[in-house]
Formats: C-alpha cells, sequence, structure tokens
C-alpha cells in the first residue's frame, strides 16, 4: 500500500462530511481537521504503513479508532471542561517523540532514560490528551503539581501480571490495555516487590504503551528471548517506545544491547 492509497482509506472511513484533509506527500504526513471544533492532529503516515505490512487491515482500525476517540476527547474538553489533576497520568514515550504539540506548545515533560521520556497526559475516558503549556495554564496548576499528581496516579493502577516460562527464564507481563501499561515503569513499589521475586537479572521492557514486561533472566538464551520478544512488541505496538529492554538494580535502569553483550560473554568464554 501506497501513502495515497492509505489516505483515500482514512478519508473514505472517516468521512468529508466532519472532516477536512490536507496531505502533505513531501512530509509524509496527513493533516486531519474537524469542521466544527476547529481543532486538528498530524498522524505520520509511514508509521501506520509499516505497521500494515505486518497486521494488515487491523492497522486501519486502530488508527481510525484513535482519530476518532481523540476528537470526542476534544469535544468533551470543549464541552464539560474536565481540567481535573486527579485525571492527570504520566506517559512513556521515545526520546525522539515530538516535544511540541502541532500547535507549537511546549509538552511538559520529564527526563527518564537515554531512550525514553516521561509526558503528562489529561484522561478524558477512551482516551487521553497530553499536556503542554496551555493546558496547564487551563488547570491552573504549576508544572510541579502536574508531576506530583501523576506520580501519585500512577500508583493507583493495578498491577496484576501473567507468568510465561522460556528455556527457563521467567517473564511477567502486564497488560491491562488501559493506555497506561508503561507507565507502570515508573511505580517504584511495584518494581521493588517485583524484584524480591526475580532470582537471575531483572529486565524491563517497554516496547510500546500497552505492555510492559519484566524478564527473570538466568541464562544466556534468555537475552535472546528478550531480545525477540521486545522487537515483536516493538514493531506490532500503535504506540511504540523502544526495542531496547533495560537491566533494573536499586531504583536504576541501564540499557541493554543485547548482541553485544551475548558476544562479550561468548568472548568472555572462550578465553
Amino acid at each position: 500500500m501506497k501513502s495515497h492509497e492509505l489516505v483515500k482509506k482514512l478519508t473514505d472511513q472517516l468521512g468529508a462530511d466532519q472532516f477536512n484533509f490536507h496531505f502533505d506527500s513531501e512530509k509524509d504526513d496527513l493533516r486531519i481537521e474537524h469542521k466544527t471544533l476547529k481543532q486538528g492532529m498530524t498522524i505520520h503516515l509511514s508509521d501506520i504503513l509499516a505497521k500494515y505490512h505486518t497486521i494488515k487491515e487491523k492497522a486501519i482500525e486502530e488508527v481510525v479508532y484513535t482519530i476518532e476517540q481523540t476528537f470526542e476527547a476534544m469535544k468533551k474538553e470543549v464541552n464539560e471542561g474536565i481540567f481535573e489533576l486527579a485525571n492527570v497520568y504520566p506517559i512513556i514515550r521515545s526520546t525522539s517523540f515530538p516535544l511540541k504539540s502541532n500547535e507549537g506548545s511546549p509538552f511538559i515533560t520529564t527526563e527518564h532514560t537515554a531512550e525514553t521520556r516521561i509526558y503528562y497526559a489529561l484522561d478524558l475516558g477512551n482516551t487521553y490528551r497530553i499536556i503542554d503549556e496551555k493546558i496547564v495554564e487551563k488547570l491552573n496548576v504549576t508544572e510541579t503539581q502536574i508531576r506530583e499528581a501523576a506520580r501519585f496516579s500512577v500508583k493507583k493502577l493495578p498491577t496484576t501480571t501473567k507468568k510465561d516460562e522460556v528455556a527457563g527464564n521467567i517473564f511477567y507481563f502486564l497488560n491491562e490495555n488501559d493506555g497506561y501499561d508503561a507507565s507502570r515503569i515508573l511505580n517504584d513499589t511495584f518494581l521493588k516487590e517485583m524484584s524480591t521475586k526475580i532470582e537471575g537479572d531483572m529486565t524491563v521492557s517497554v516496547p510500546h504503551q500497552d505492555v510492559l514486561i519484566i524478564g527473570d533472566i538466568r541464562n544466556e538464551v534468555g537475552y535472546d528471548v528478550l531480545a525477540q520478544m521486545t522487537m515483536h512488541f516493538f514493531t506490532v505496538g500503535m504506540v511504540p517506545i523502544t526495542s531496547l529492554s533495560f537491566i533494573y538494580e536499586d531504583g536504576e535502569f541501564e540499557p541493554i544491547f543485547i548482541l553485544a553483550k551475548n558476544k562479550a560473554n561468548k568472548e568472555q568464554d572462550e578465553k
């Protein structure tokens, strides 16, 4: 599928009655603007096309749903004014994620790791709005209050995991599909509790926003499994974050370059 074919599909499914569509072939972007709200969003077609090659029509369904829910959230903001600190949550994004909204307003962020950055979101039910400086003004709060509210909110989220064993290694999956699965990486209490179960190396992975994987890596095969697993999730995730995993120790995260680690271990074994 080509970009112009994807644009036609999205135009047909979303409809020209409510939206105006502006295709920028040079940037491979599609700008979608709501005729009534006078607000819009820009989507990167290359990201959707990459997923289309893997999951076909499901990729189109996912992006259409996201677009519709985003504009519904915008309507809620206009009609209900639901700007409350209790609805603020942290979200994890890659460091390549934009630092400003489409309108040019800087997002509120906090540094996290070399691969990830913390953003903040105003929860609106089925979707959320990433908080920028304009929203902070509407909330009439400080950036510090935003960060503190988010830190409190993430600790209230459930942390039920599913366990799987592969080649003598244990993997725990957290997948509530609430939009904040990866955000649990910011729940220090949860991670410290999980560390008491770990017999080998403890790894933490956030390949996309809707999953958090904790590994108990007990042998070299475990690192190979982890690399394949995170790359798969990263490829199919609706909002990819990073295909790298992190060693977790004493509250600190250290990125793992798994191939280099295995090679180093192999060279050590041969000496």
